[in-house]
């Protein structure tokens, strides 16, 4: 027996359209969905932090390290002084030889993020290099105490799309900034004061130097502080600045 089926063109044509229109509101709620997630996520692409949407008027302070050991002990007694917290990236190499400085930092409240071990330009070394670098500055940091260093600033600052998928890899998120006070090129203790004030508004995350090149930055960090104090700006760890608020980043391609 043989059966015939009679296809009415208008019903077809209505079930299309149907099908069309859930297809539309489907691909915009999963659109909207891959919207939402966590910038920490590689999909589309790798992203780093370099500022926060804050409405809380704070500002994350955050000092490199990697040579000498005067201009840290300074930095740190103006942030005592003034009961500012930071964020301080140390390479790990400098941290070997300087355990005491990095258990005063860790003493008097700061946060300790990573800068790797040799401080080499990342985007200039192989994957396996990279890899190697980052255990080495696991390695000393869980042996100075520090479990933990969810945050890495890349050494020199440079960074592409394969570091930030190795530095991923190893649990870090990559922190930038968007305030730069040049002091490393001691360009003079207002220049760096006019740097920062000129530009940082709430959720700006701020670079510094705490090394001893820096030879300004100790100085300079006094009138920062007090500027911030009059605009009504607190000083806090990267972890506290992005803790409940949006982040700012920028894919990396």
């Amino acid at each position: 027996m043989k059966f015939f089926y009679i296809l009415d063109g208008k019903k077809i044509k209505k079930w299309l359209l149907i099908i069309s229109i859930a297809f539309v509101t489907a691909s915009i709620f999963y659109i909207q969905q891959l919207a939402s997630e966590s910038v920490f996520s590689t999909d589309p692409g790798p992203k780093a932090i370099y500022k926060v949407e804050n409405k809380k008027n704070e500002l994350a302070l955050t000092f490199d390290i990697s040579w000498g050991e005067t201009n840290a002990l300074t930095v740190l007694n103006v942030l005592k002084k003034h009961g500012v917290k930071a964020t301080f990236f140390l390479s790990a190499s400098w941290a070997e030889r300087h355990p005491r400085i990095v258990k005063k930092i860790v003493e008097d409240g700061h946060e300790i993020g990573s800068m790797g071990y040799e401080y080499k330009n990342y985007t200039e070394l192989e994957r396996g290099k990279i890899i190697r670098d980052l255990a080495q500055a696991k390695k000393v940091f869980d042996t100075l105490g520090i479990k933990h260093t969810p945050f890495l600033r890349a050494p020199t600052g440079n960074f592409n799309k394969n570091v930030l998928k190795v530095v991923h890899s190893f649990g870090h998120t990559v922190v930038h900034w968007s305030v730069d006070s040049k002091d490393w090129l001691n360009p003079g203790v207002h220049a760096i004061v006019e740097n920062v004030t000129k530009n940082a508004k709430s959720g700006d995350i701020v670079l510094l130097h705490a090394s001893d090149s820096a030879k300004q930055t100790a100085s300079a960090l006094e009138q920062i502080i007090i500027w911030m104090k009059k605009e009504g700006y607190r000083g806090v760890t990267i972890s506290d600045l992005v803790n409940n608020a949006h982040i700012k980043s920028k894919e990396i391609k």
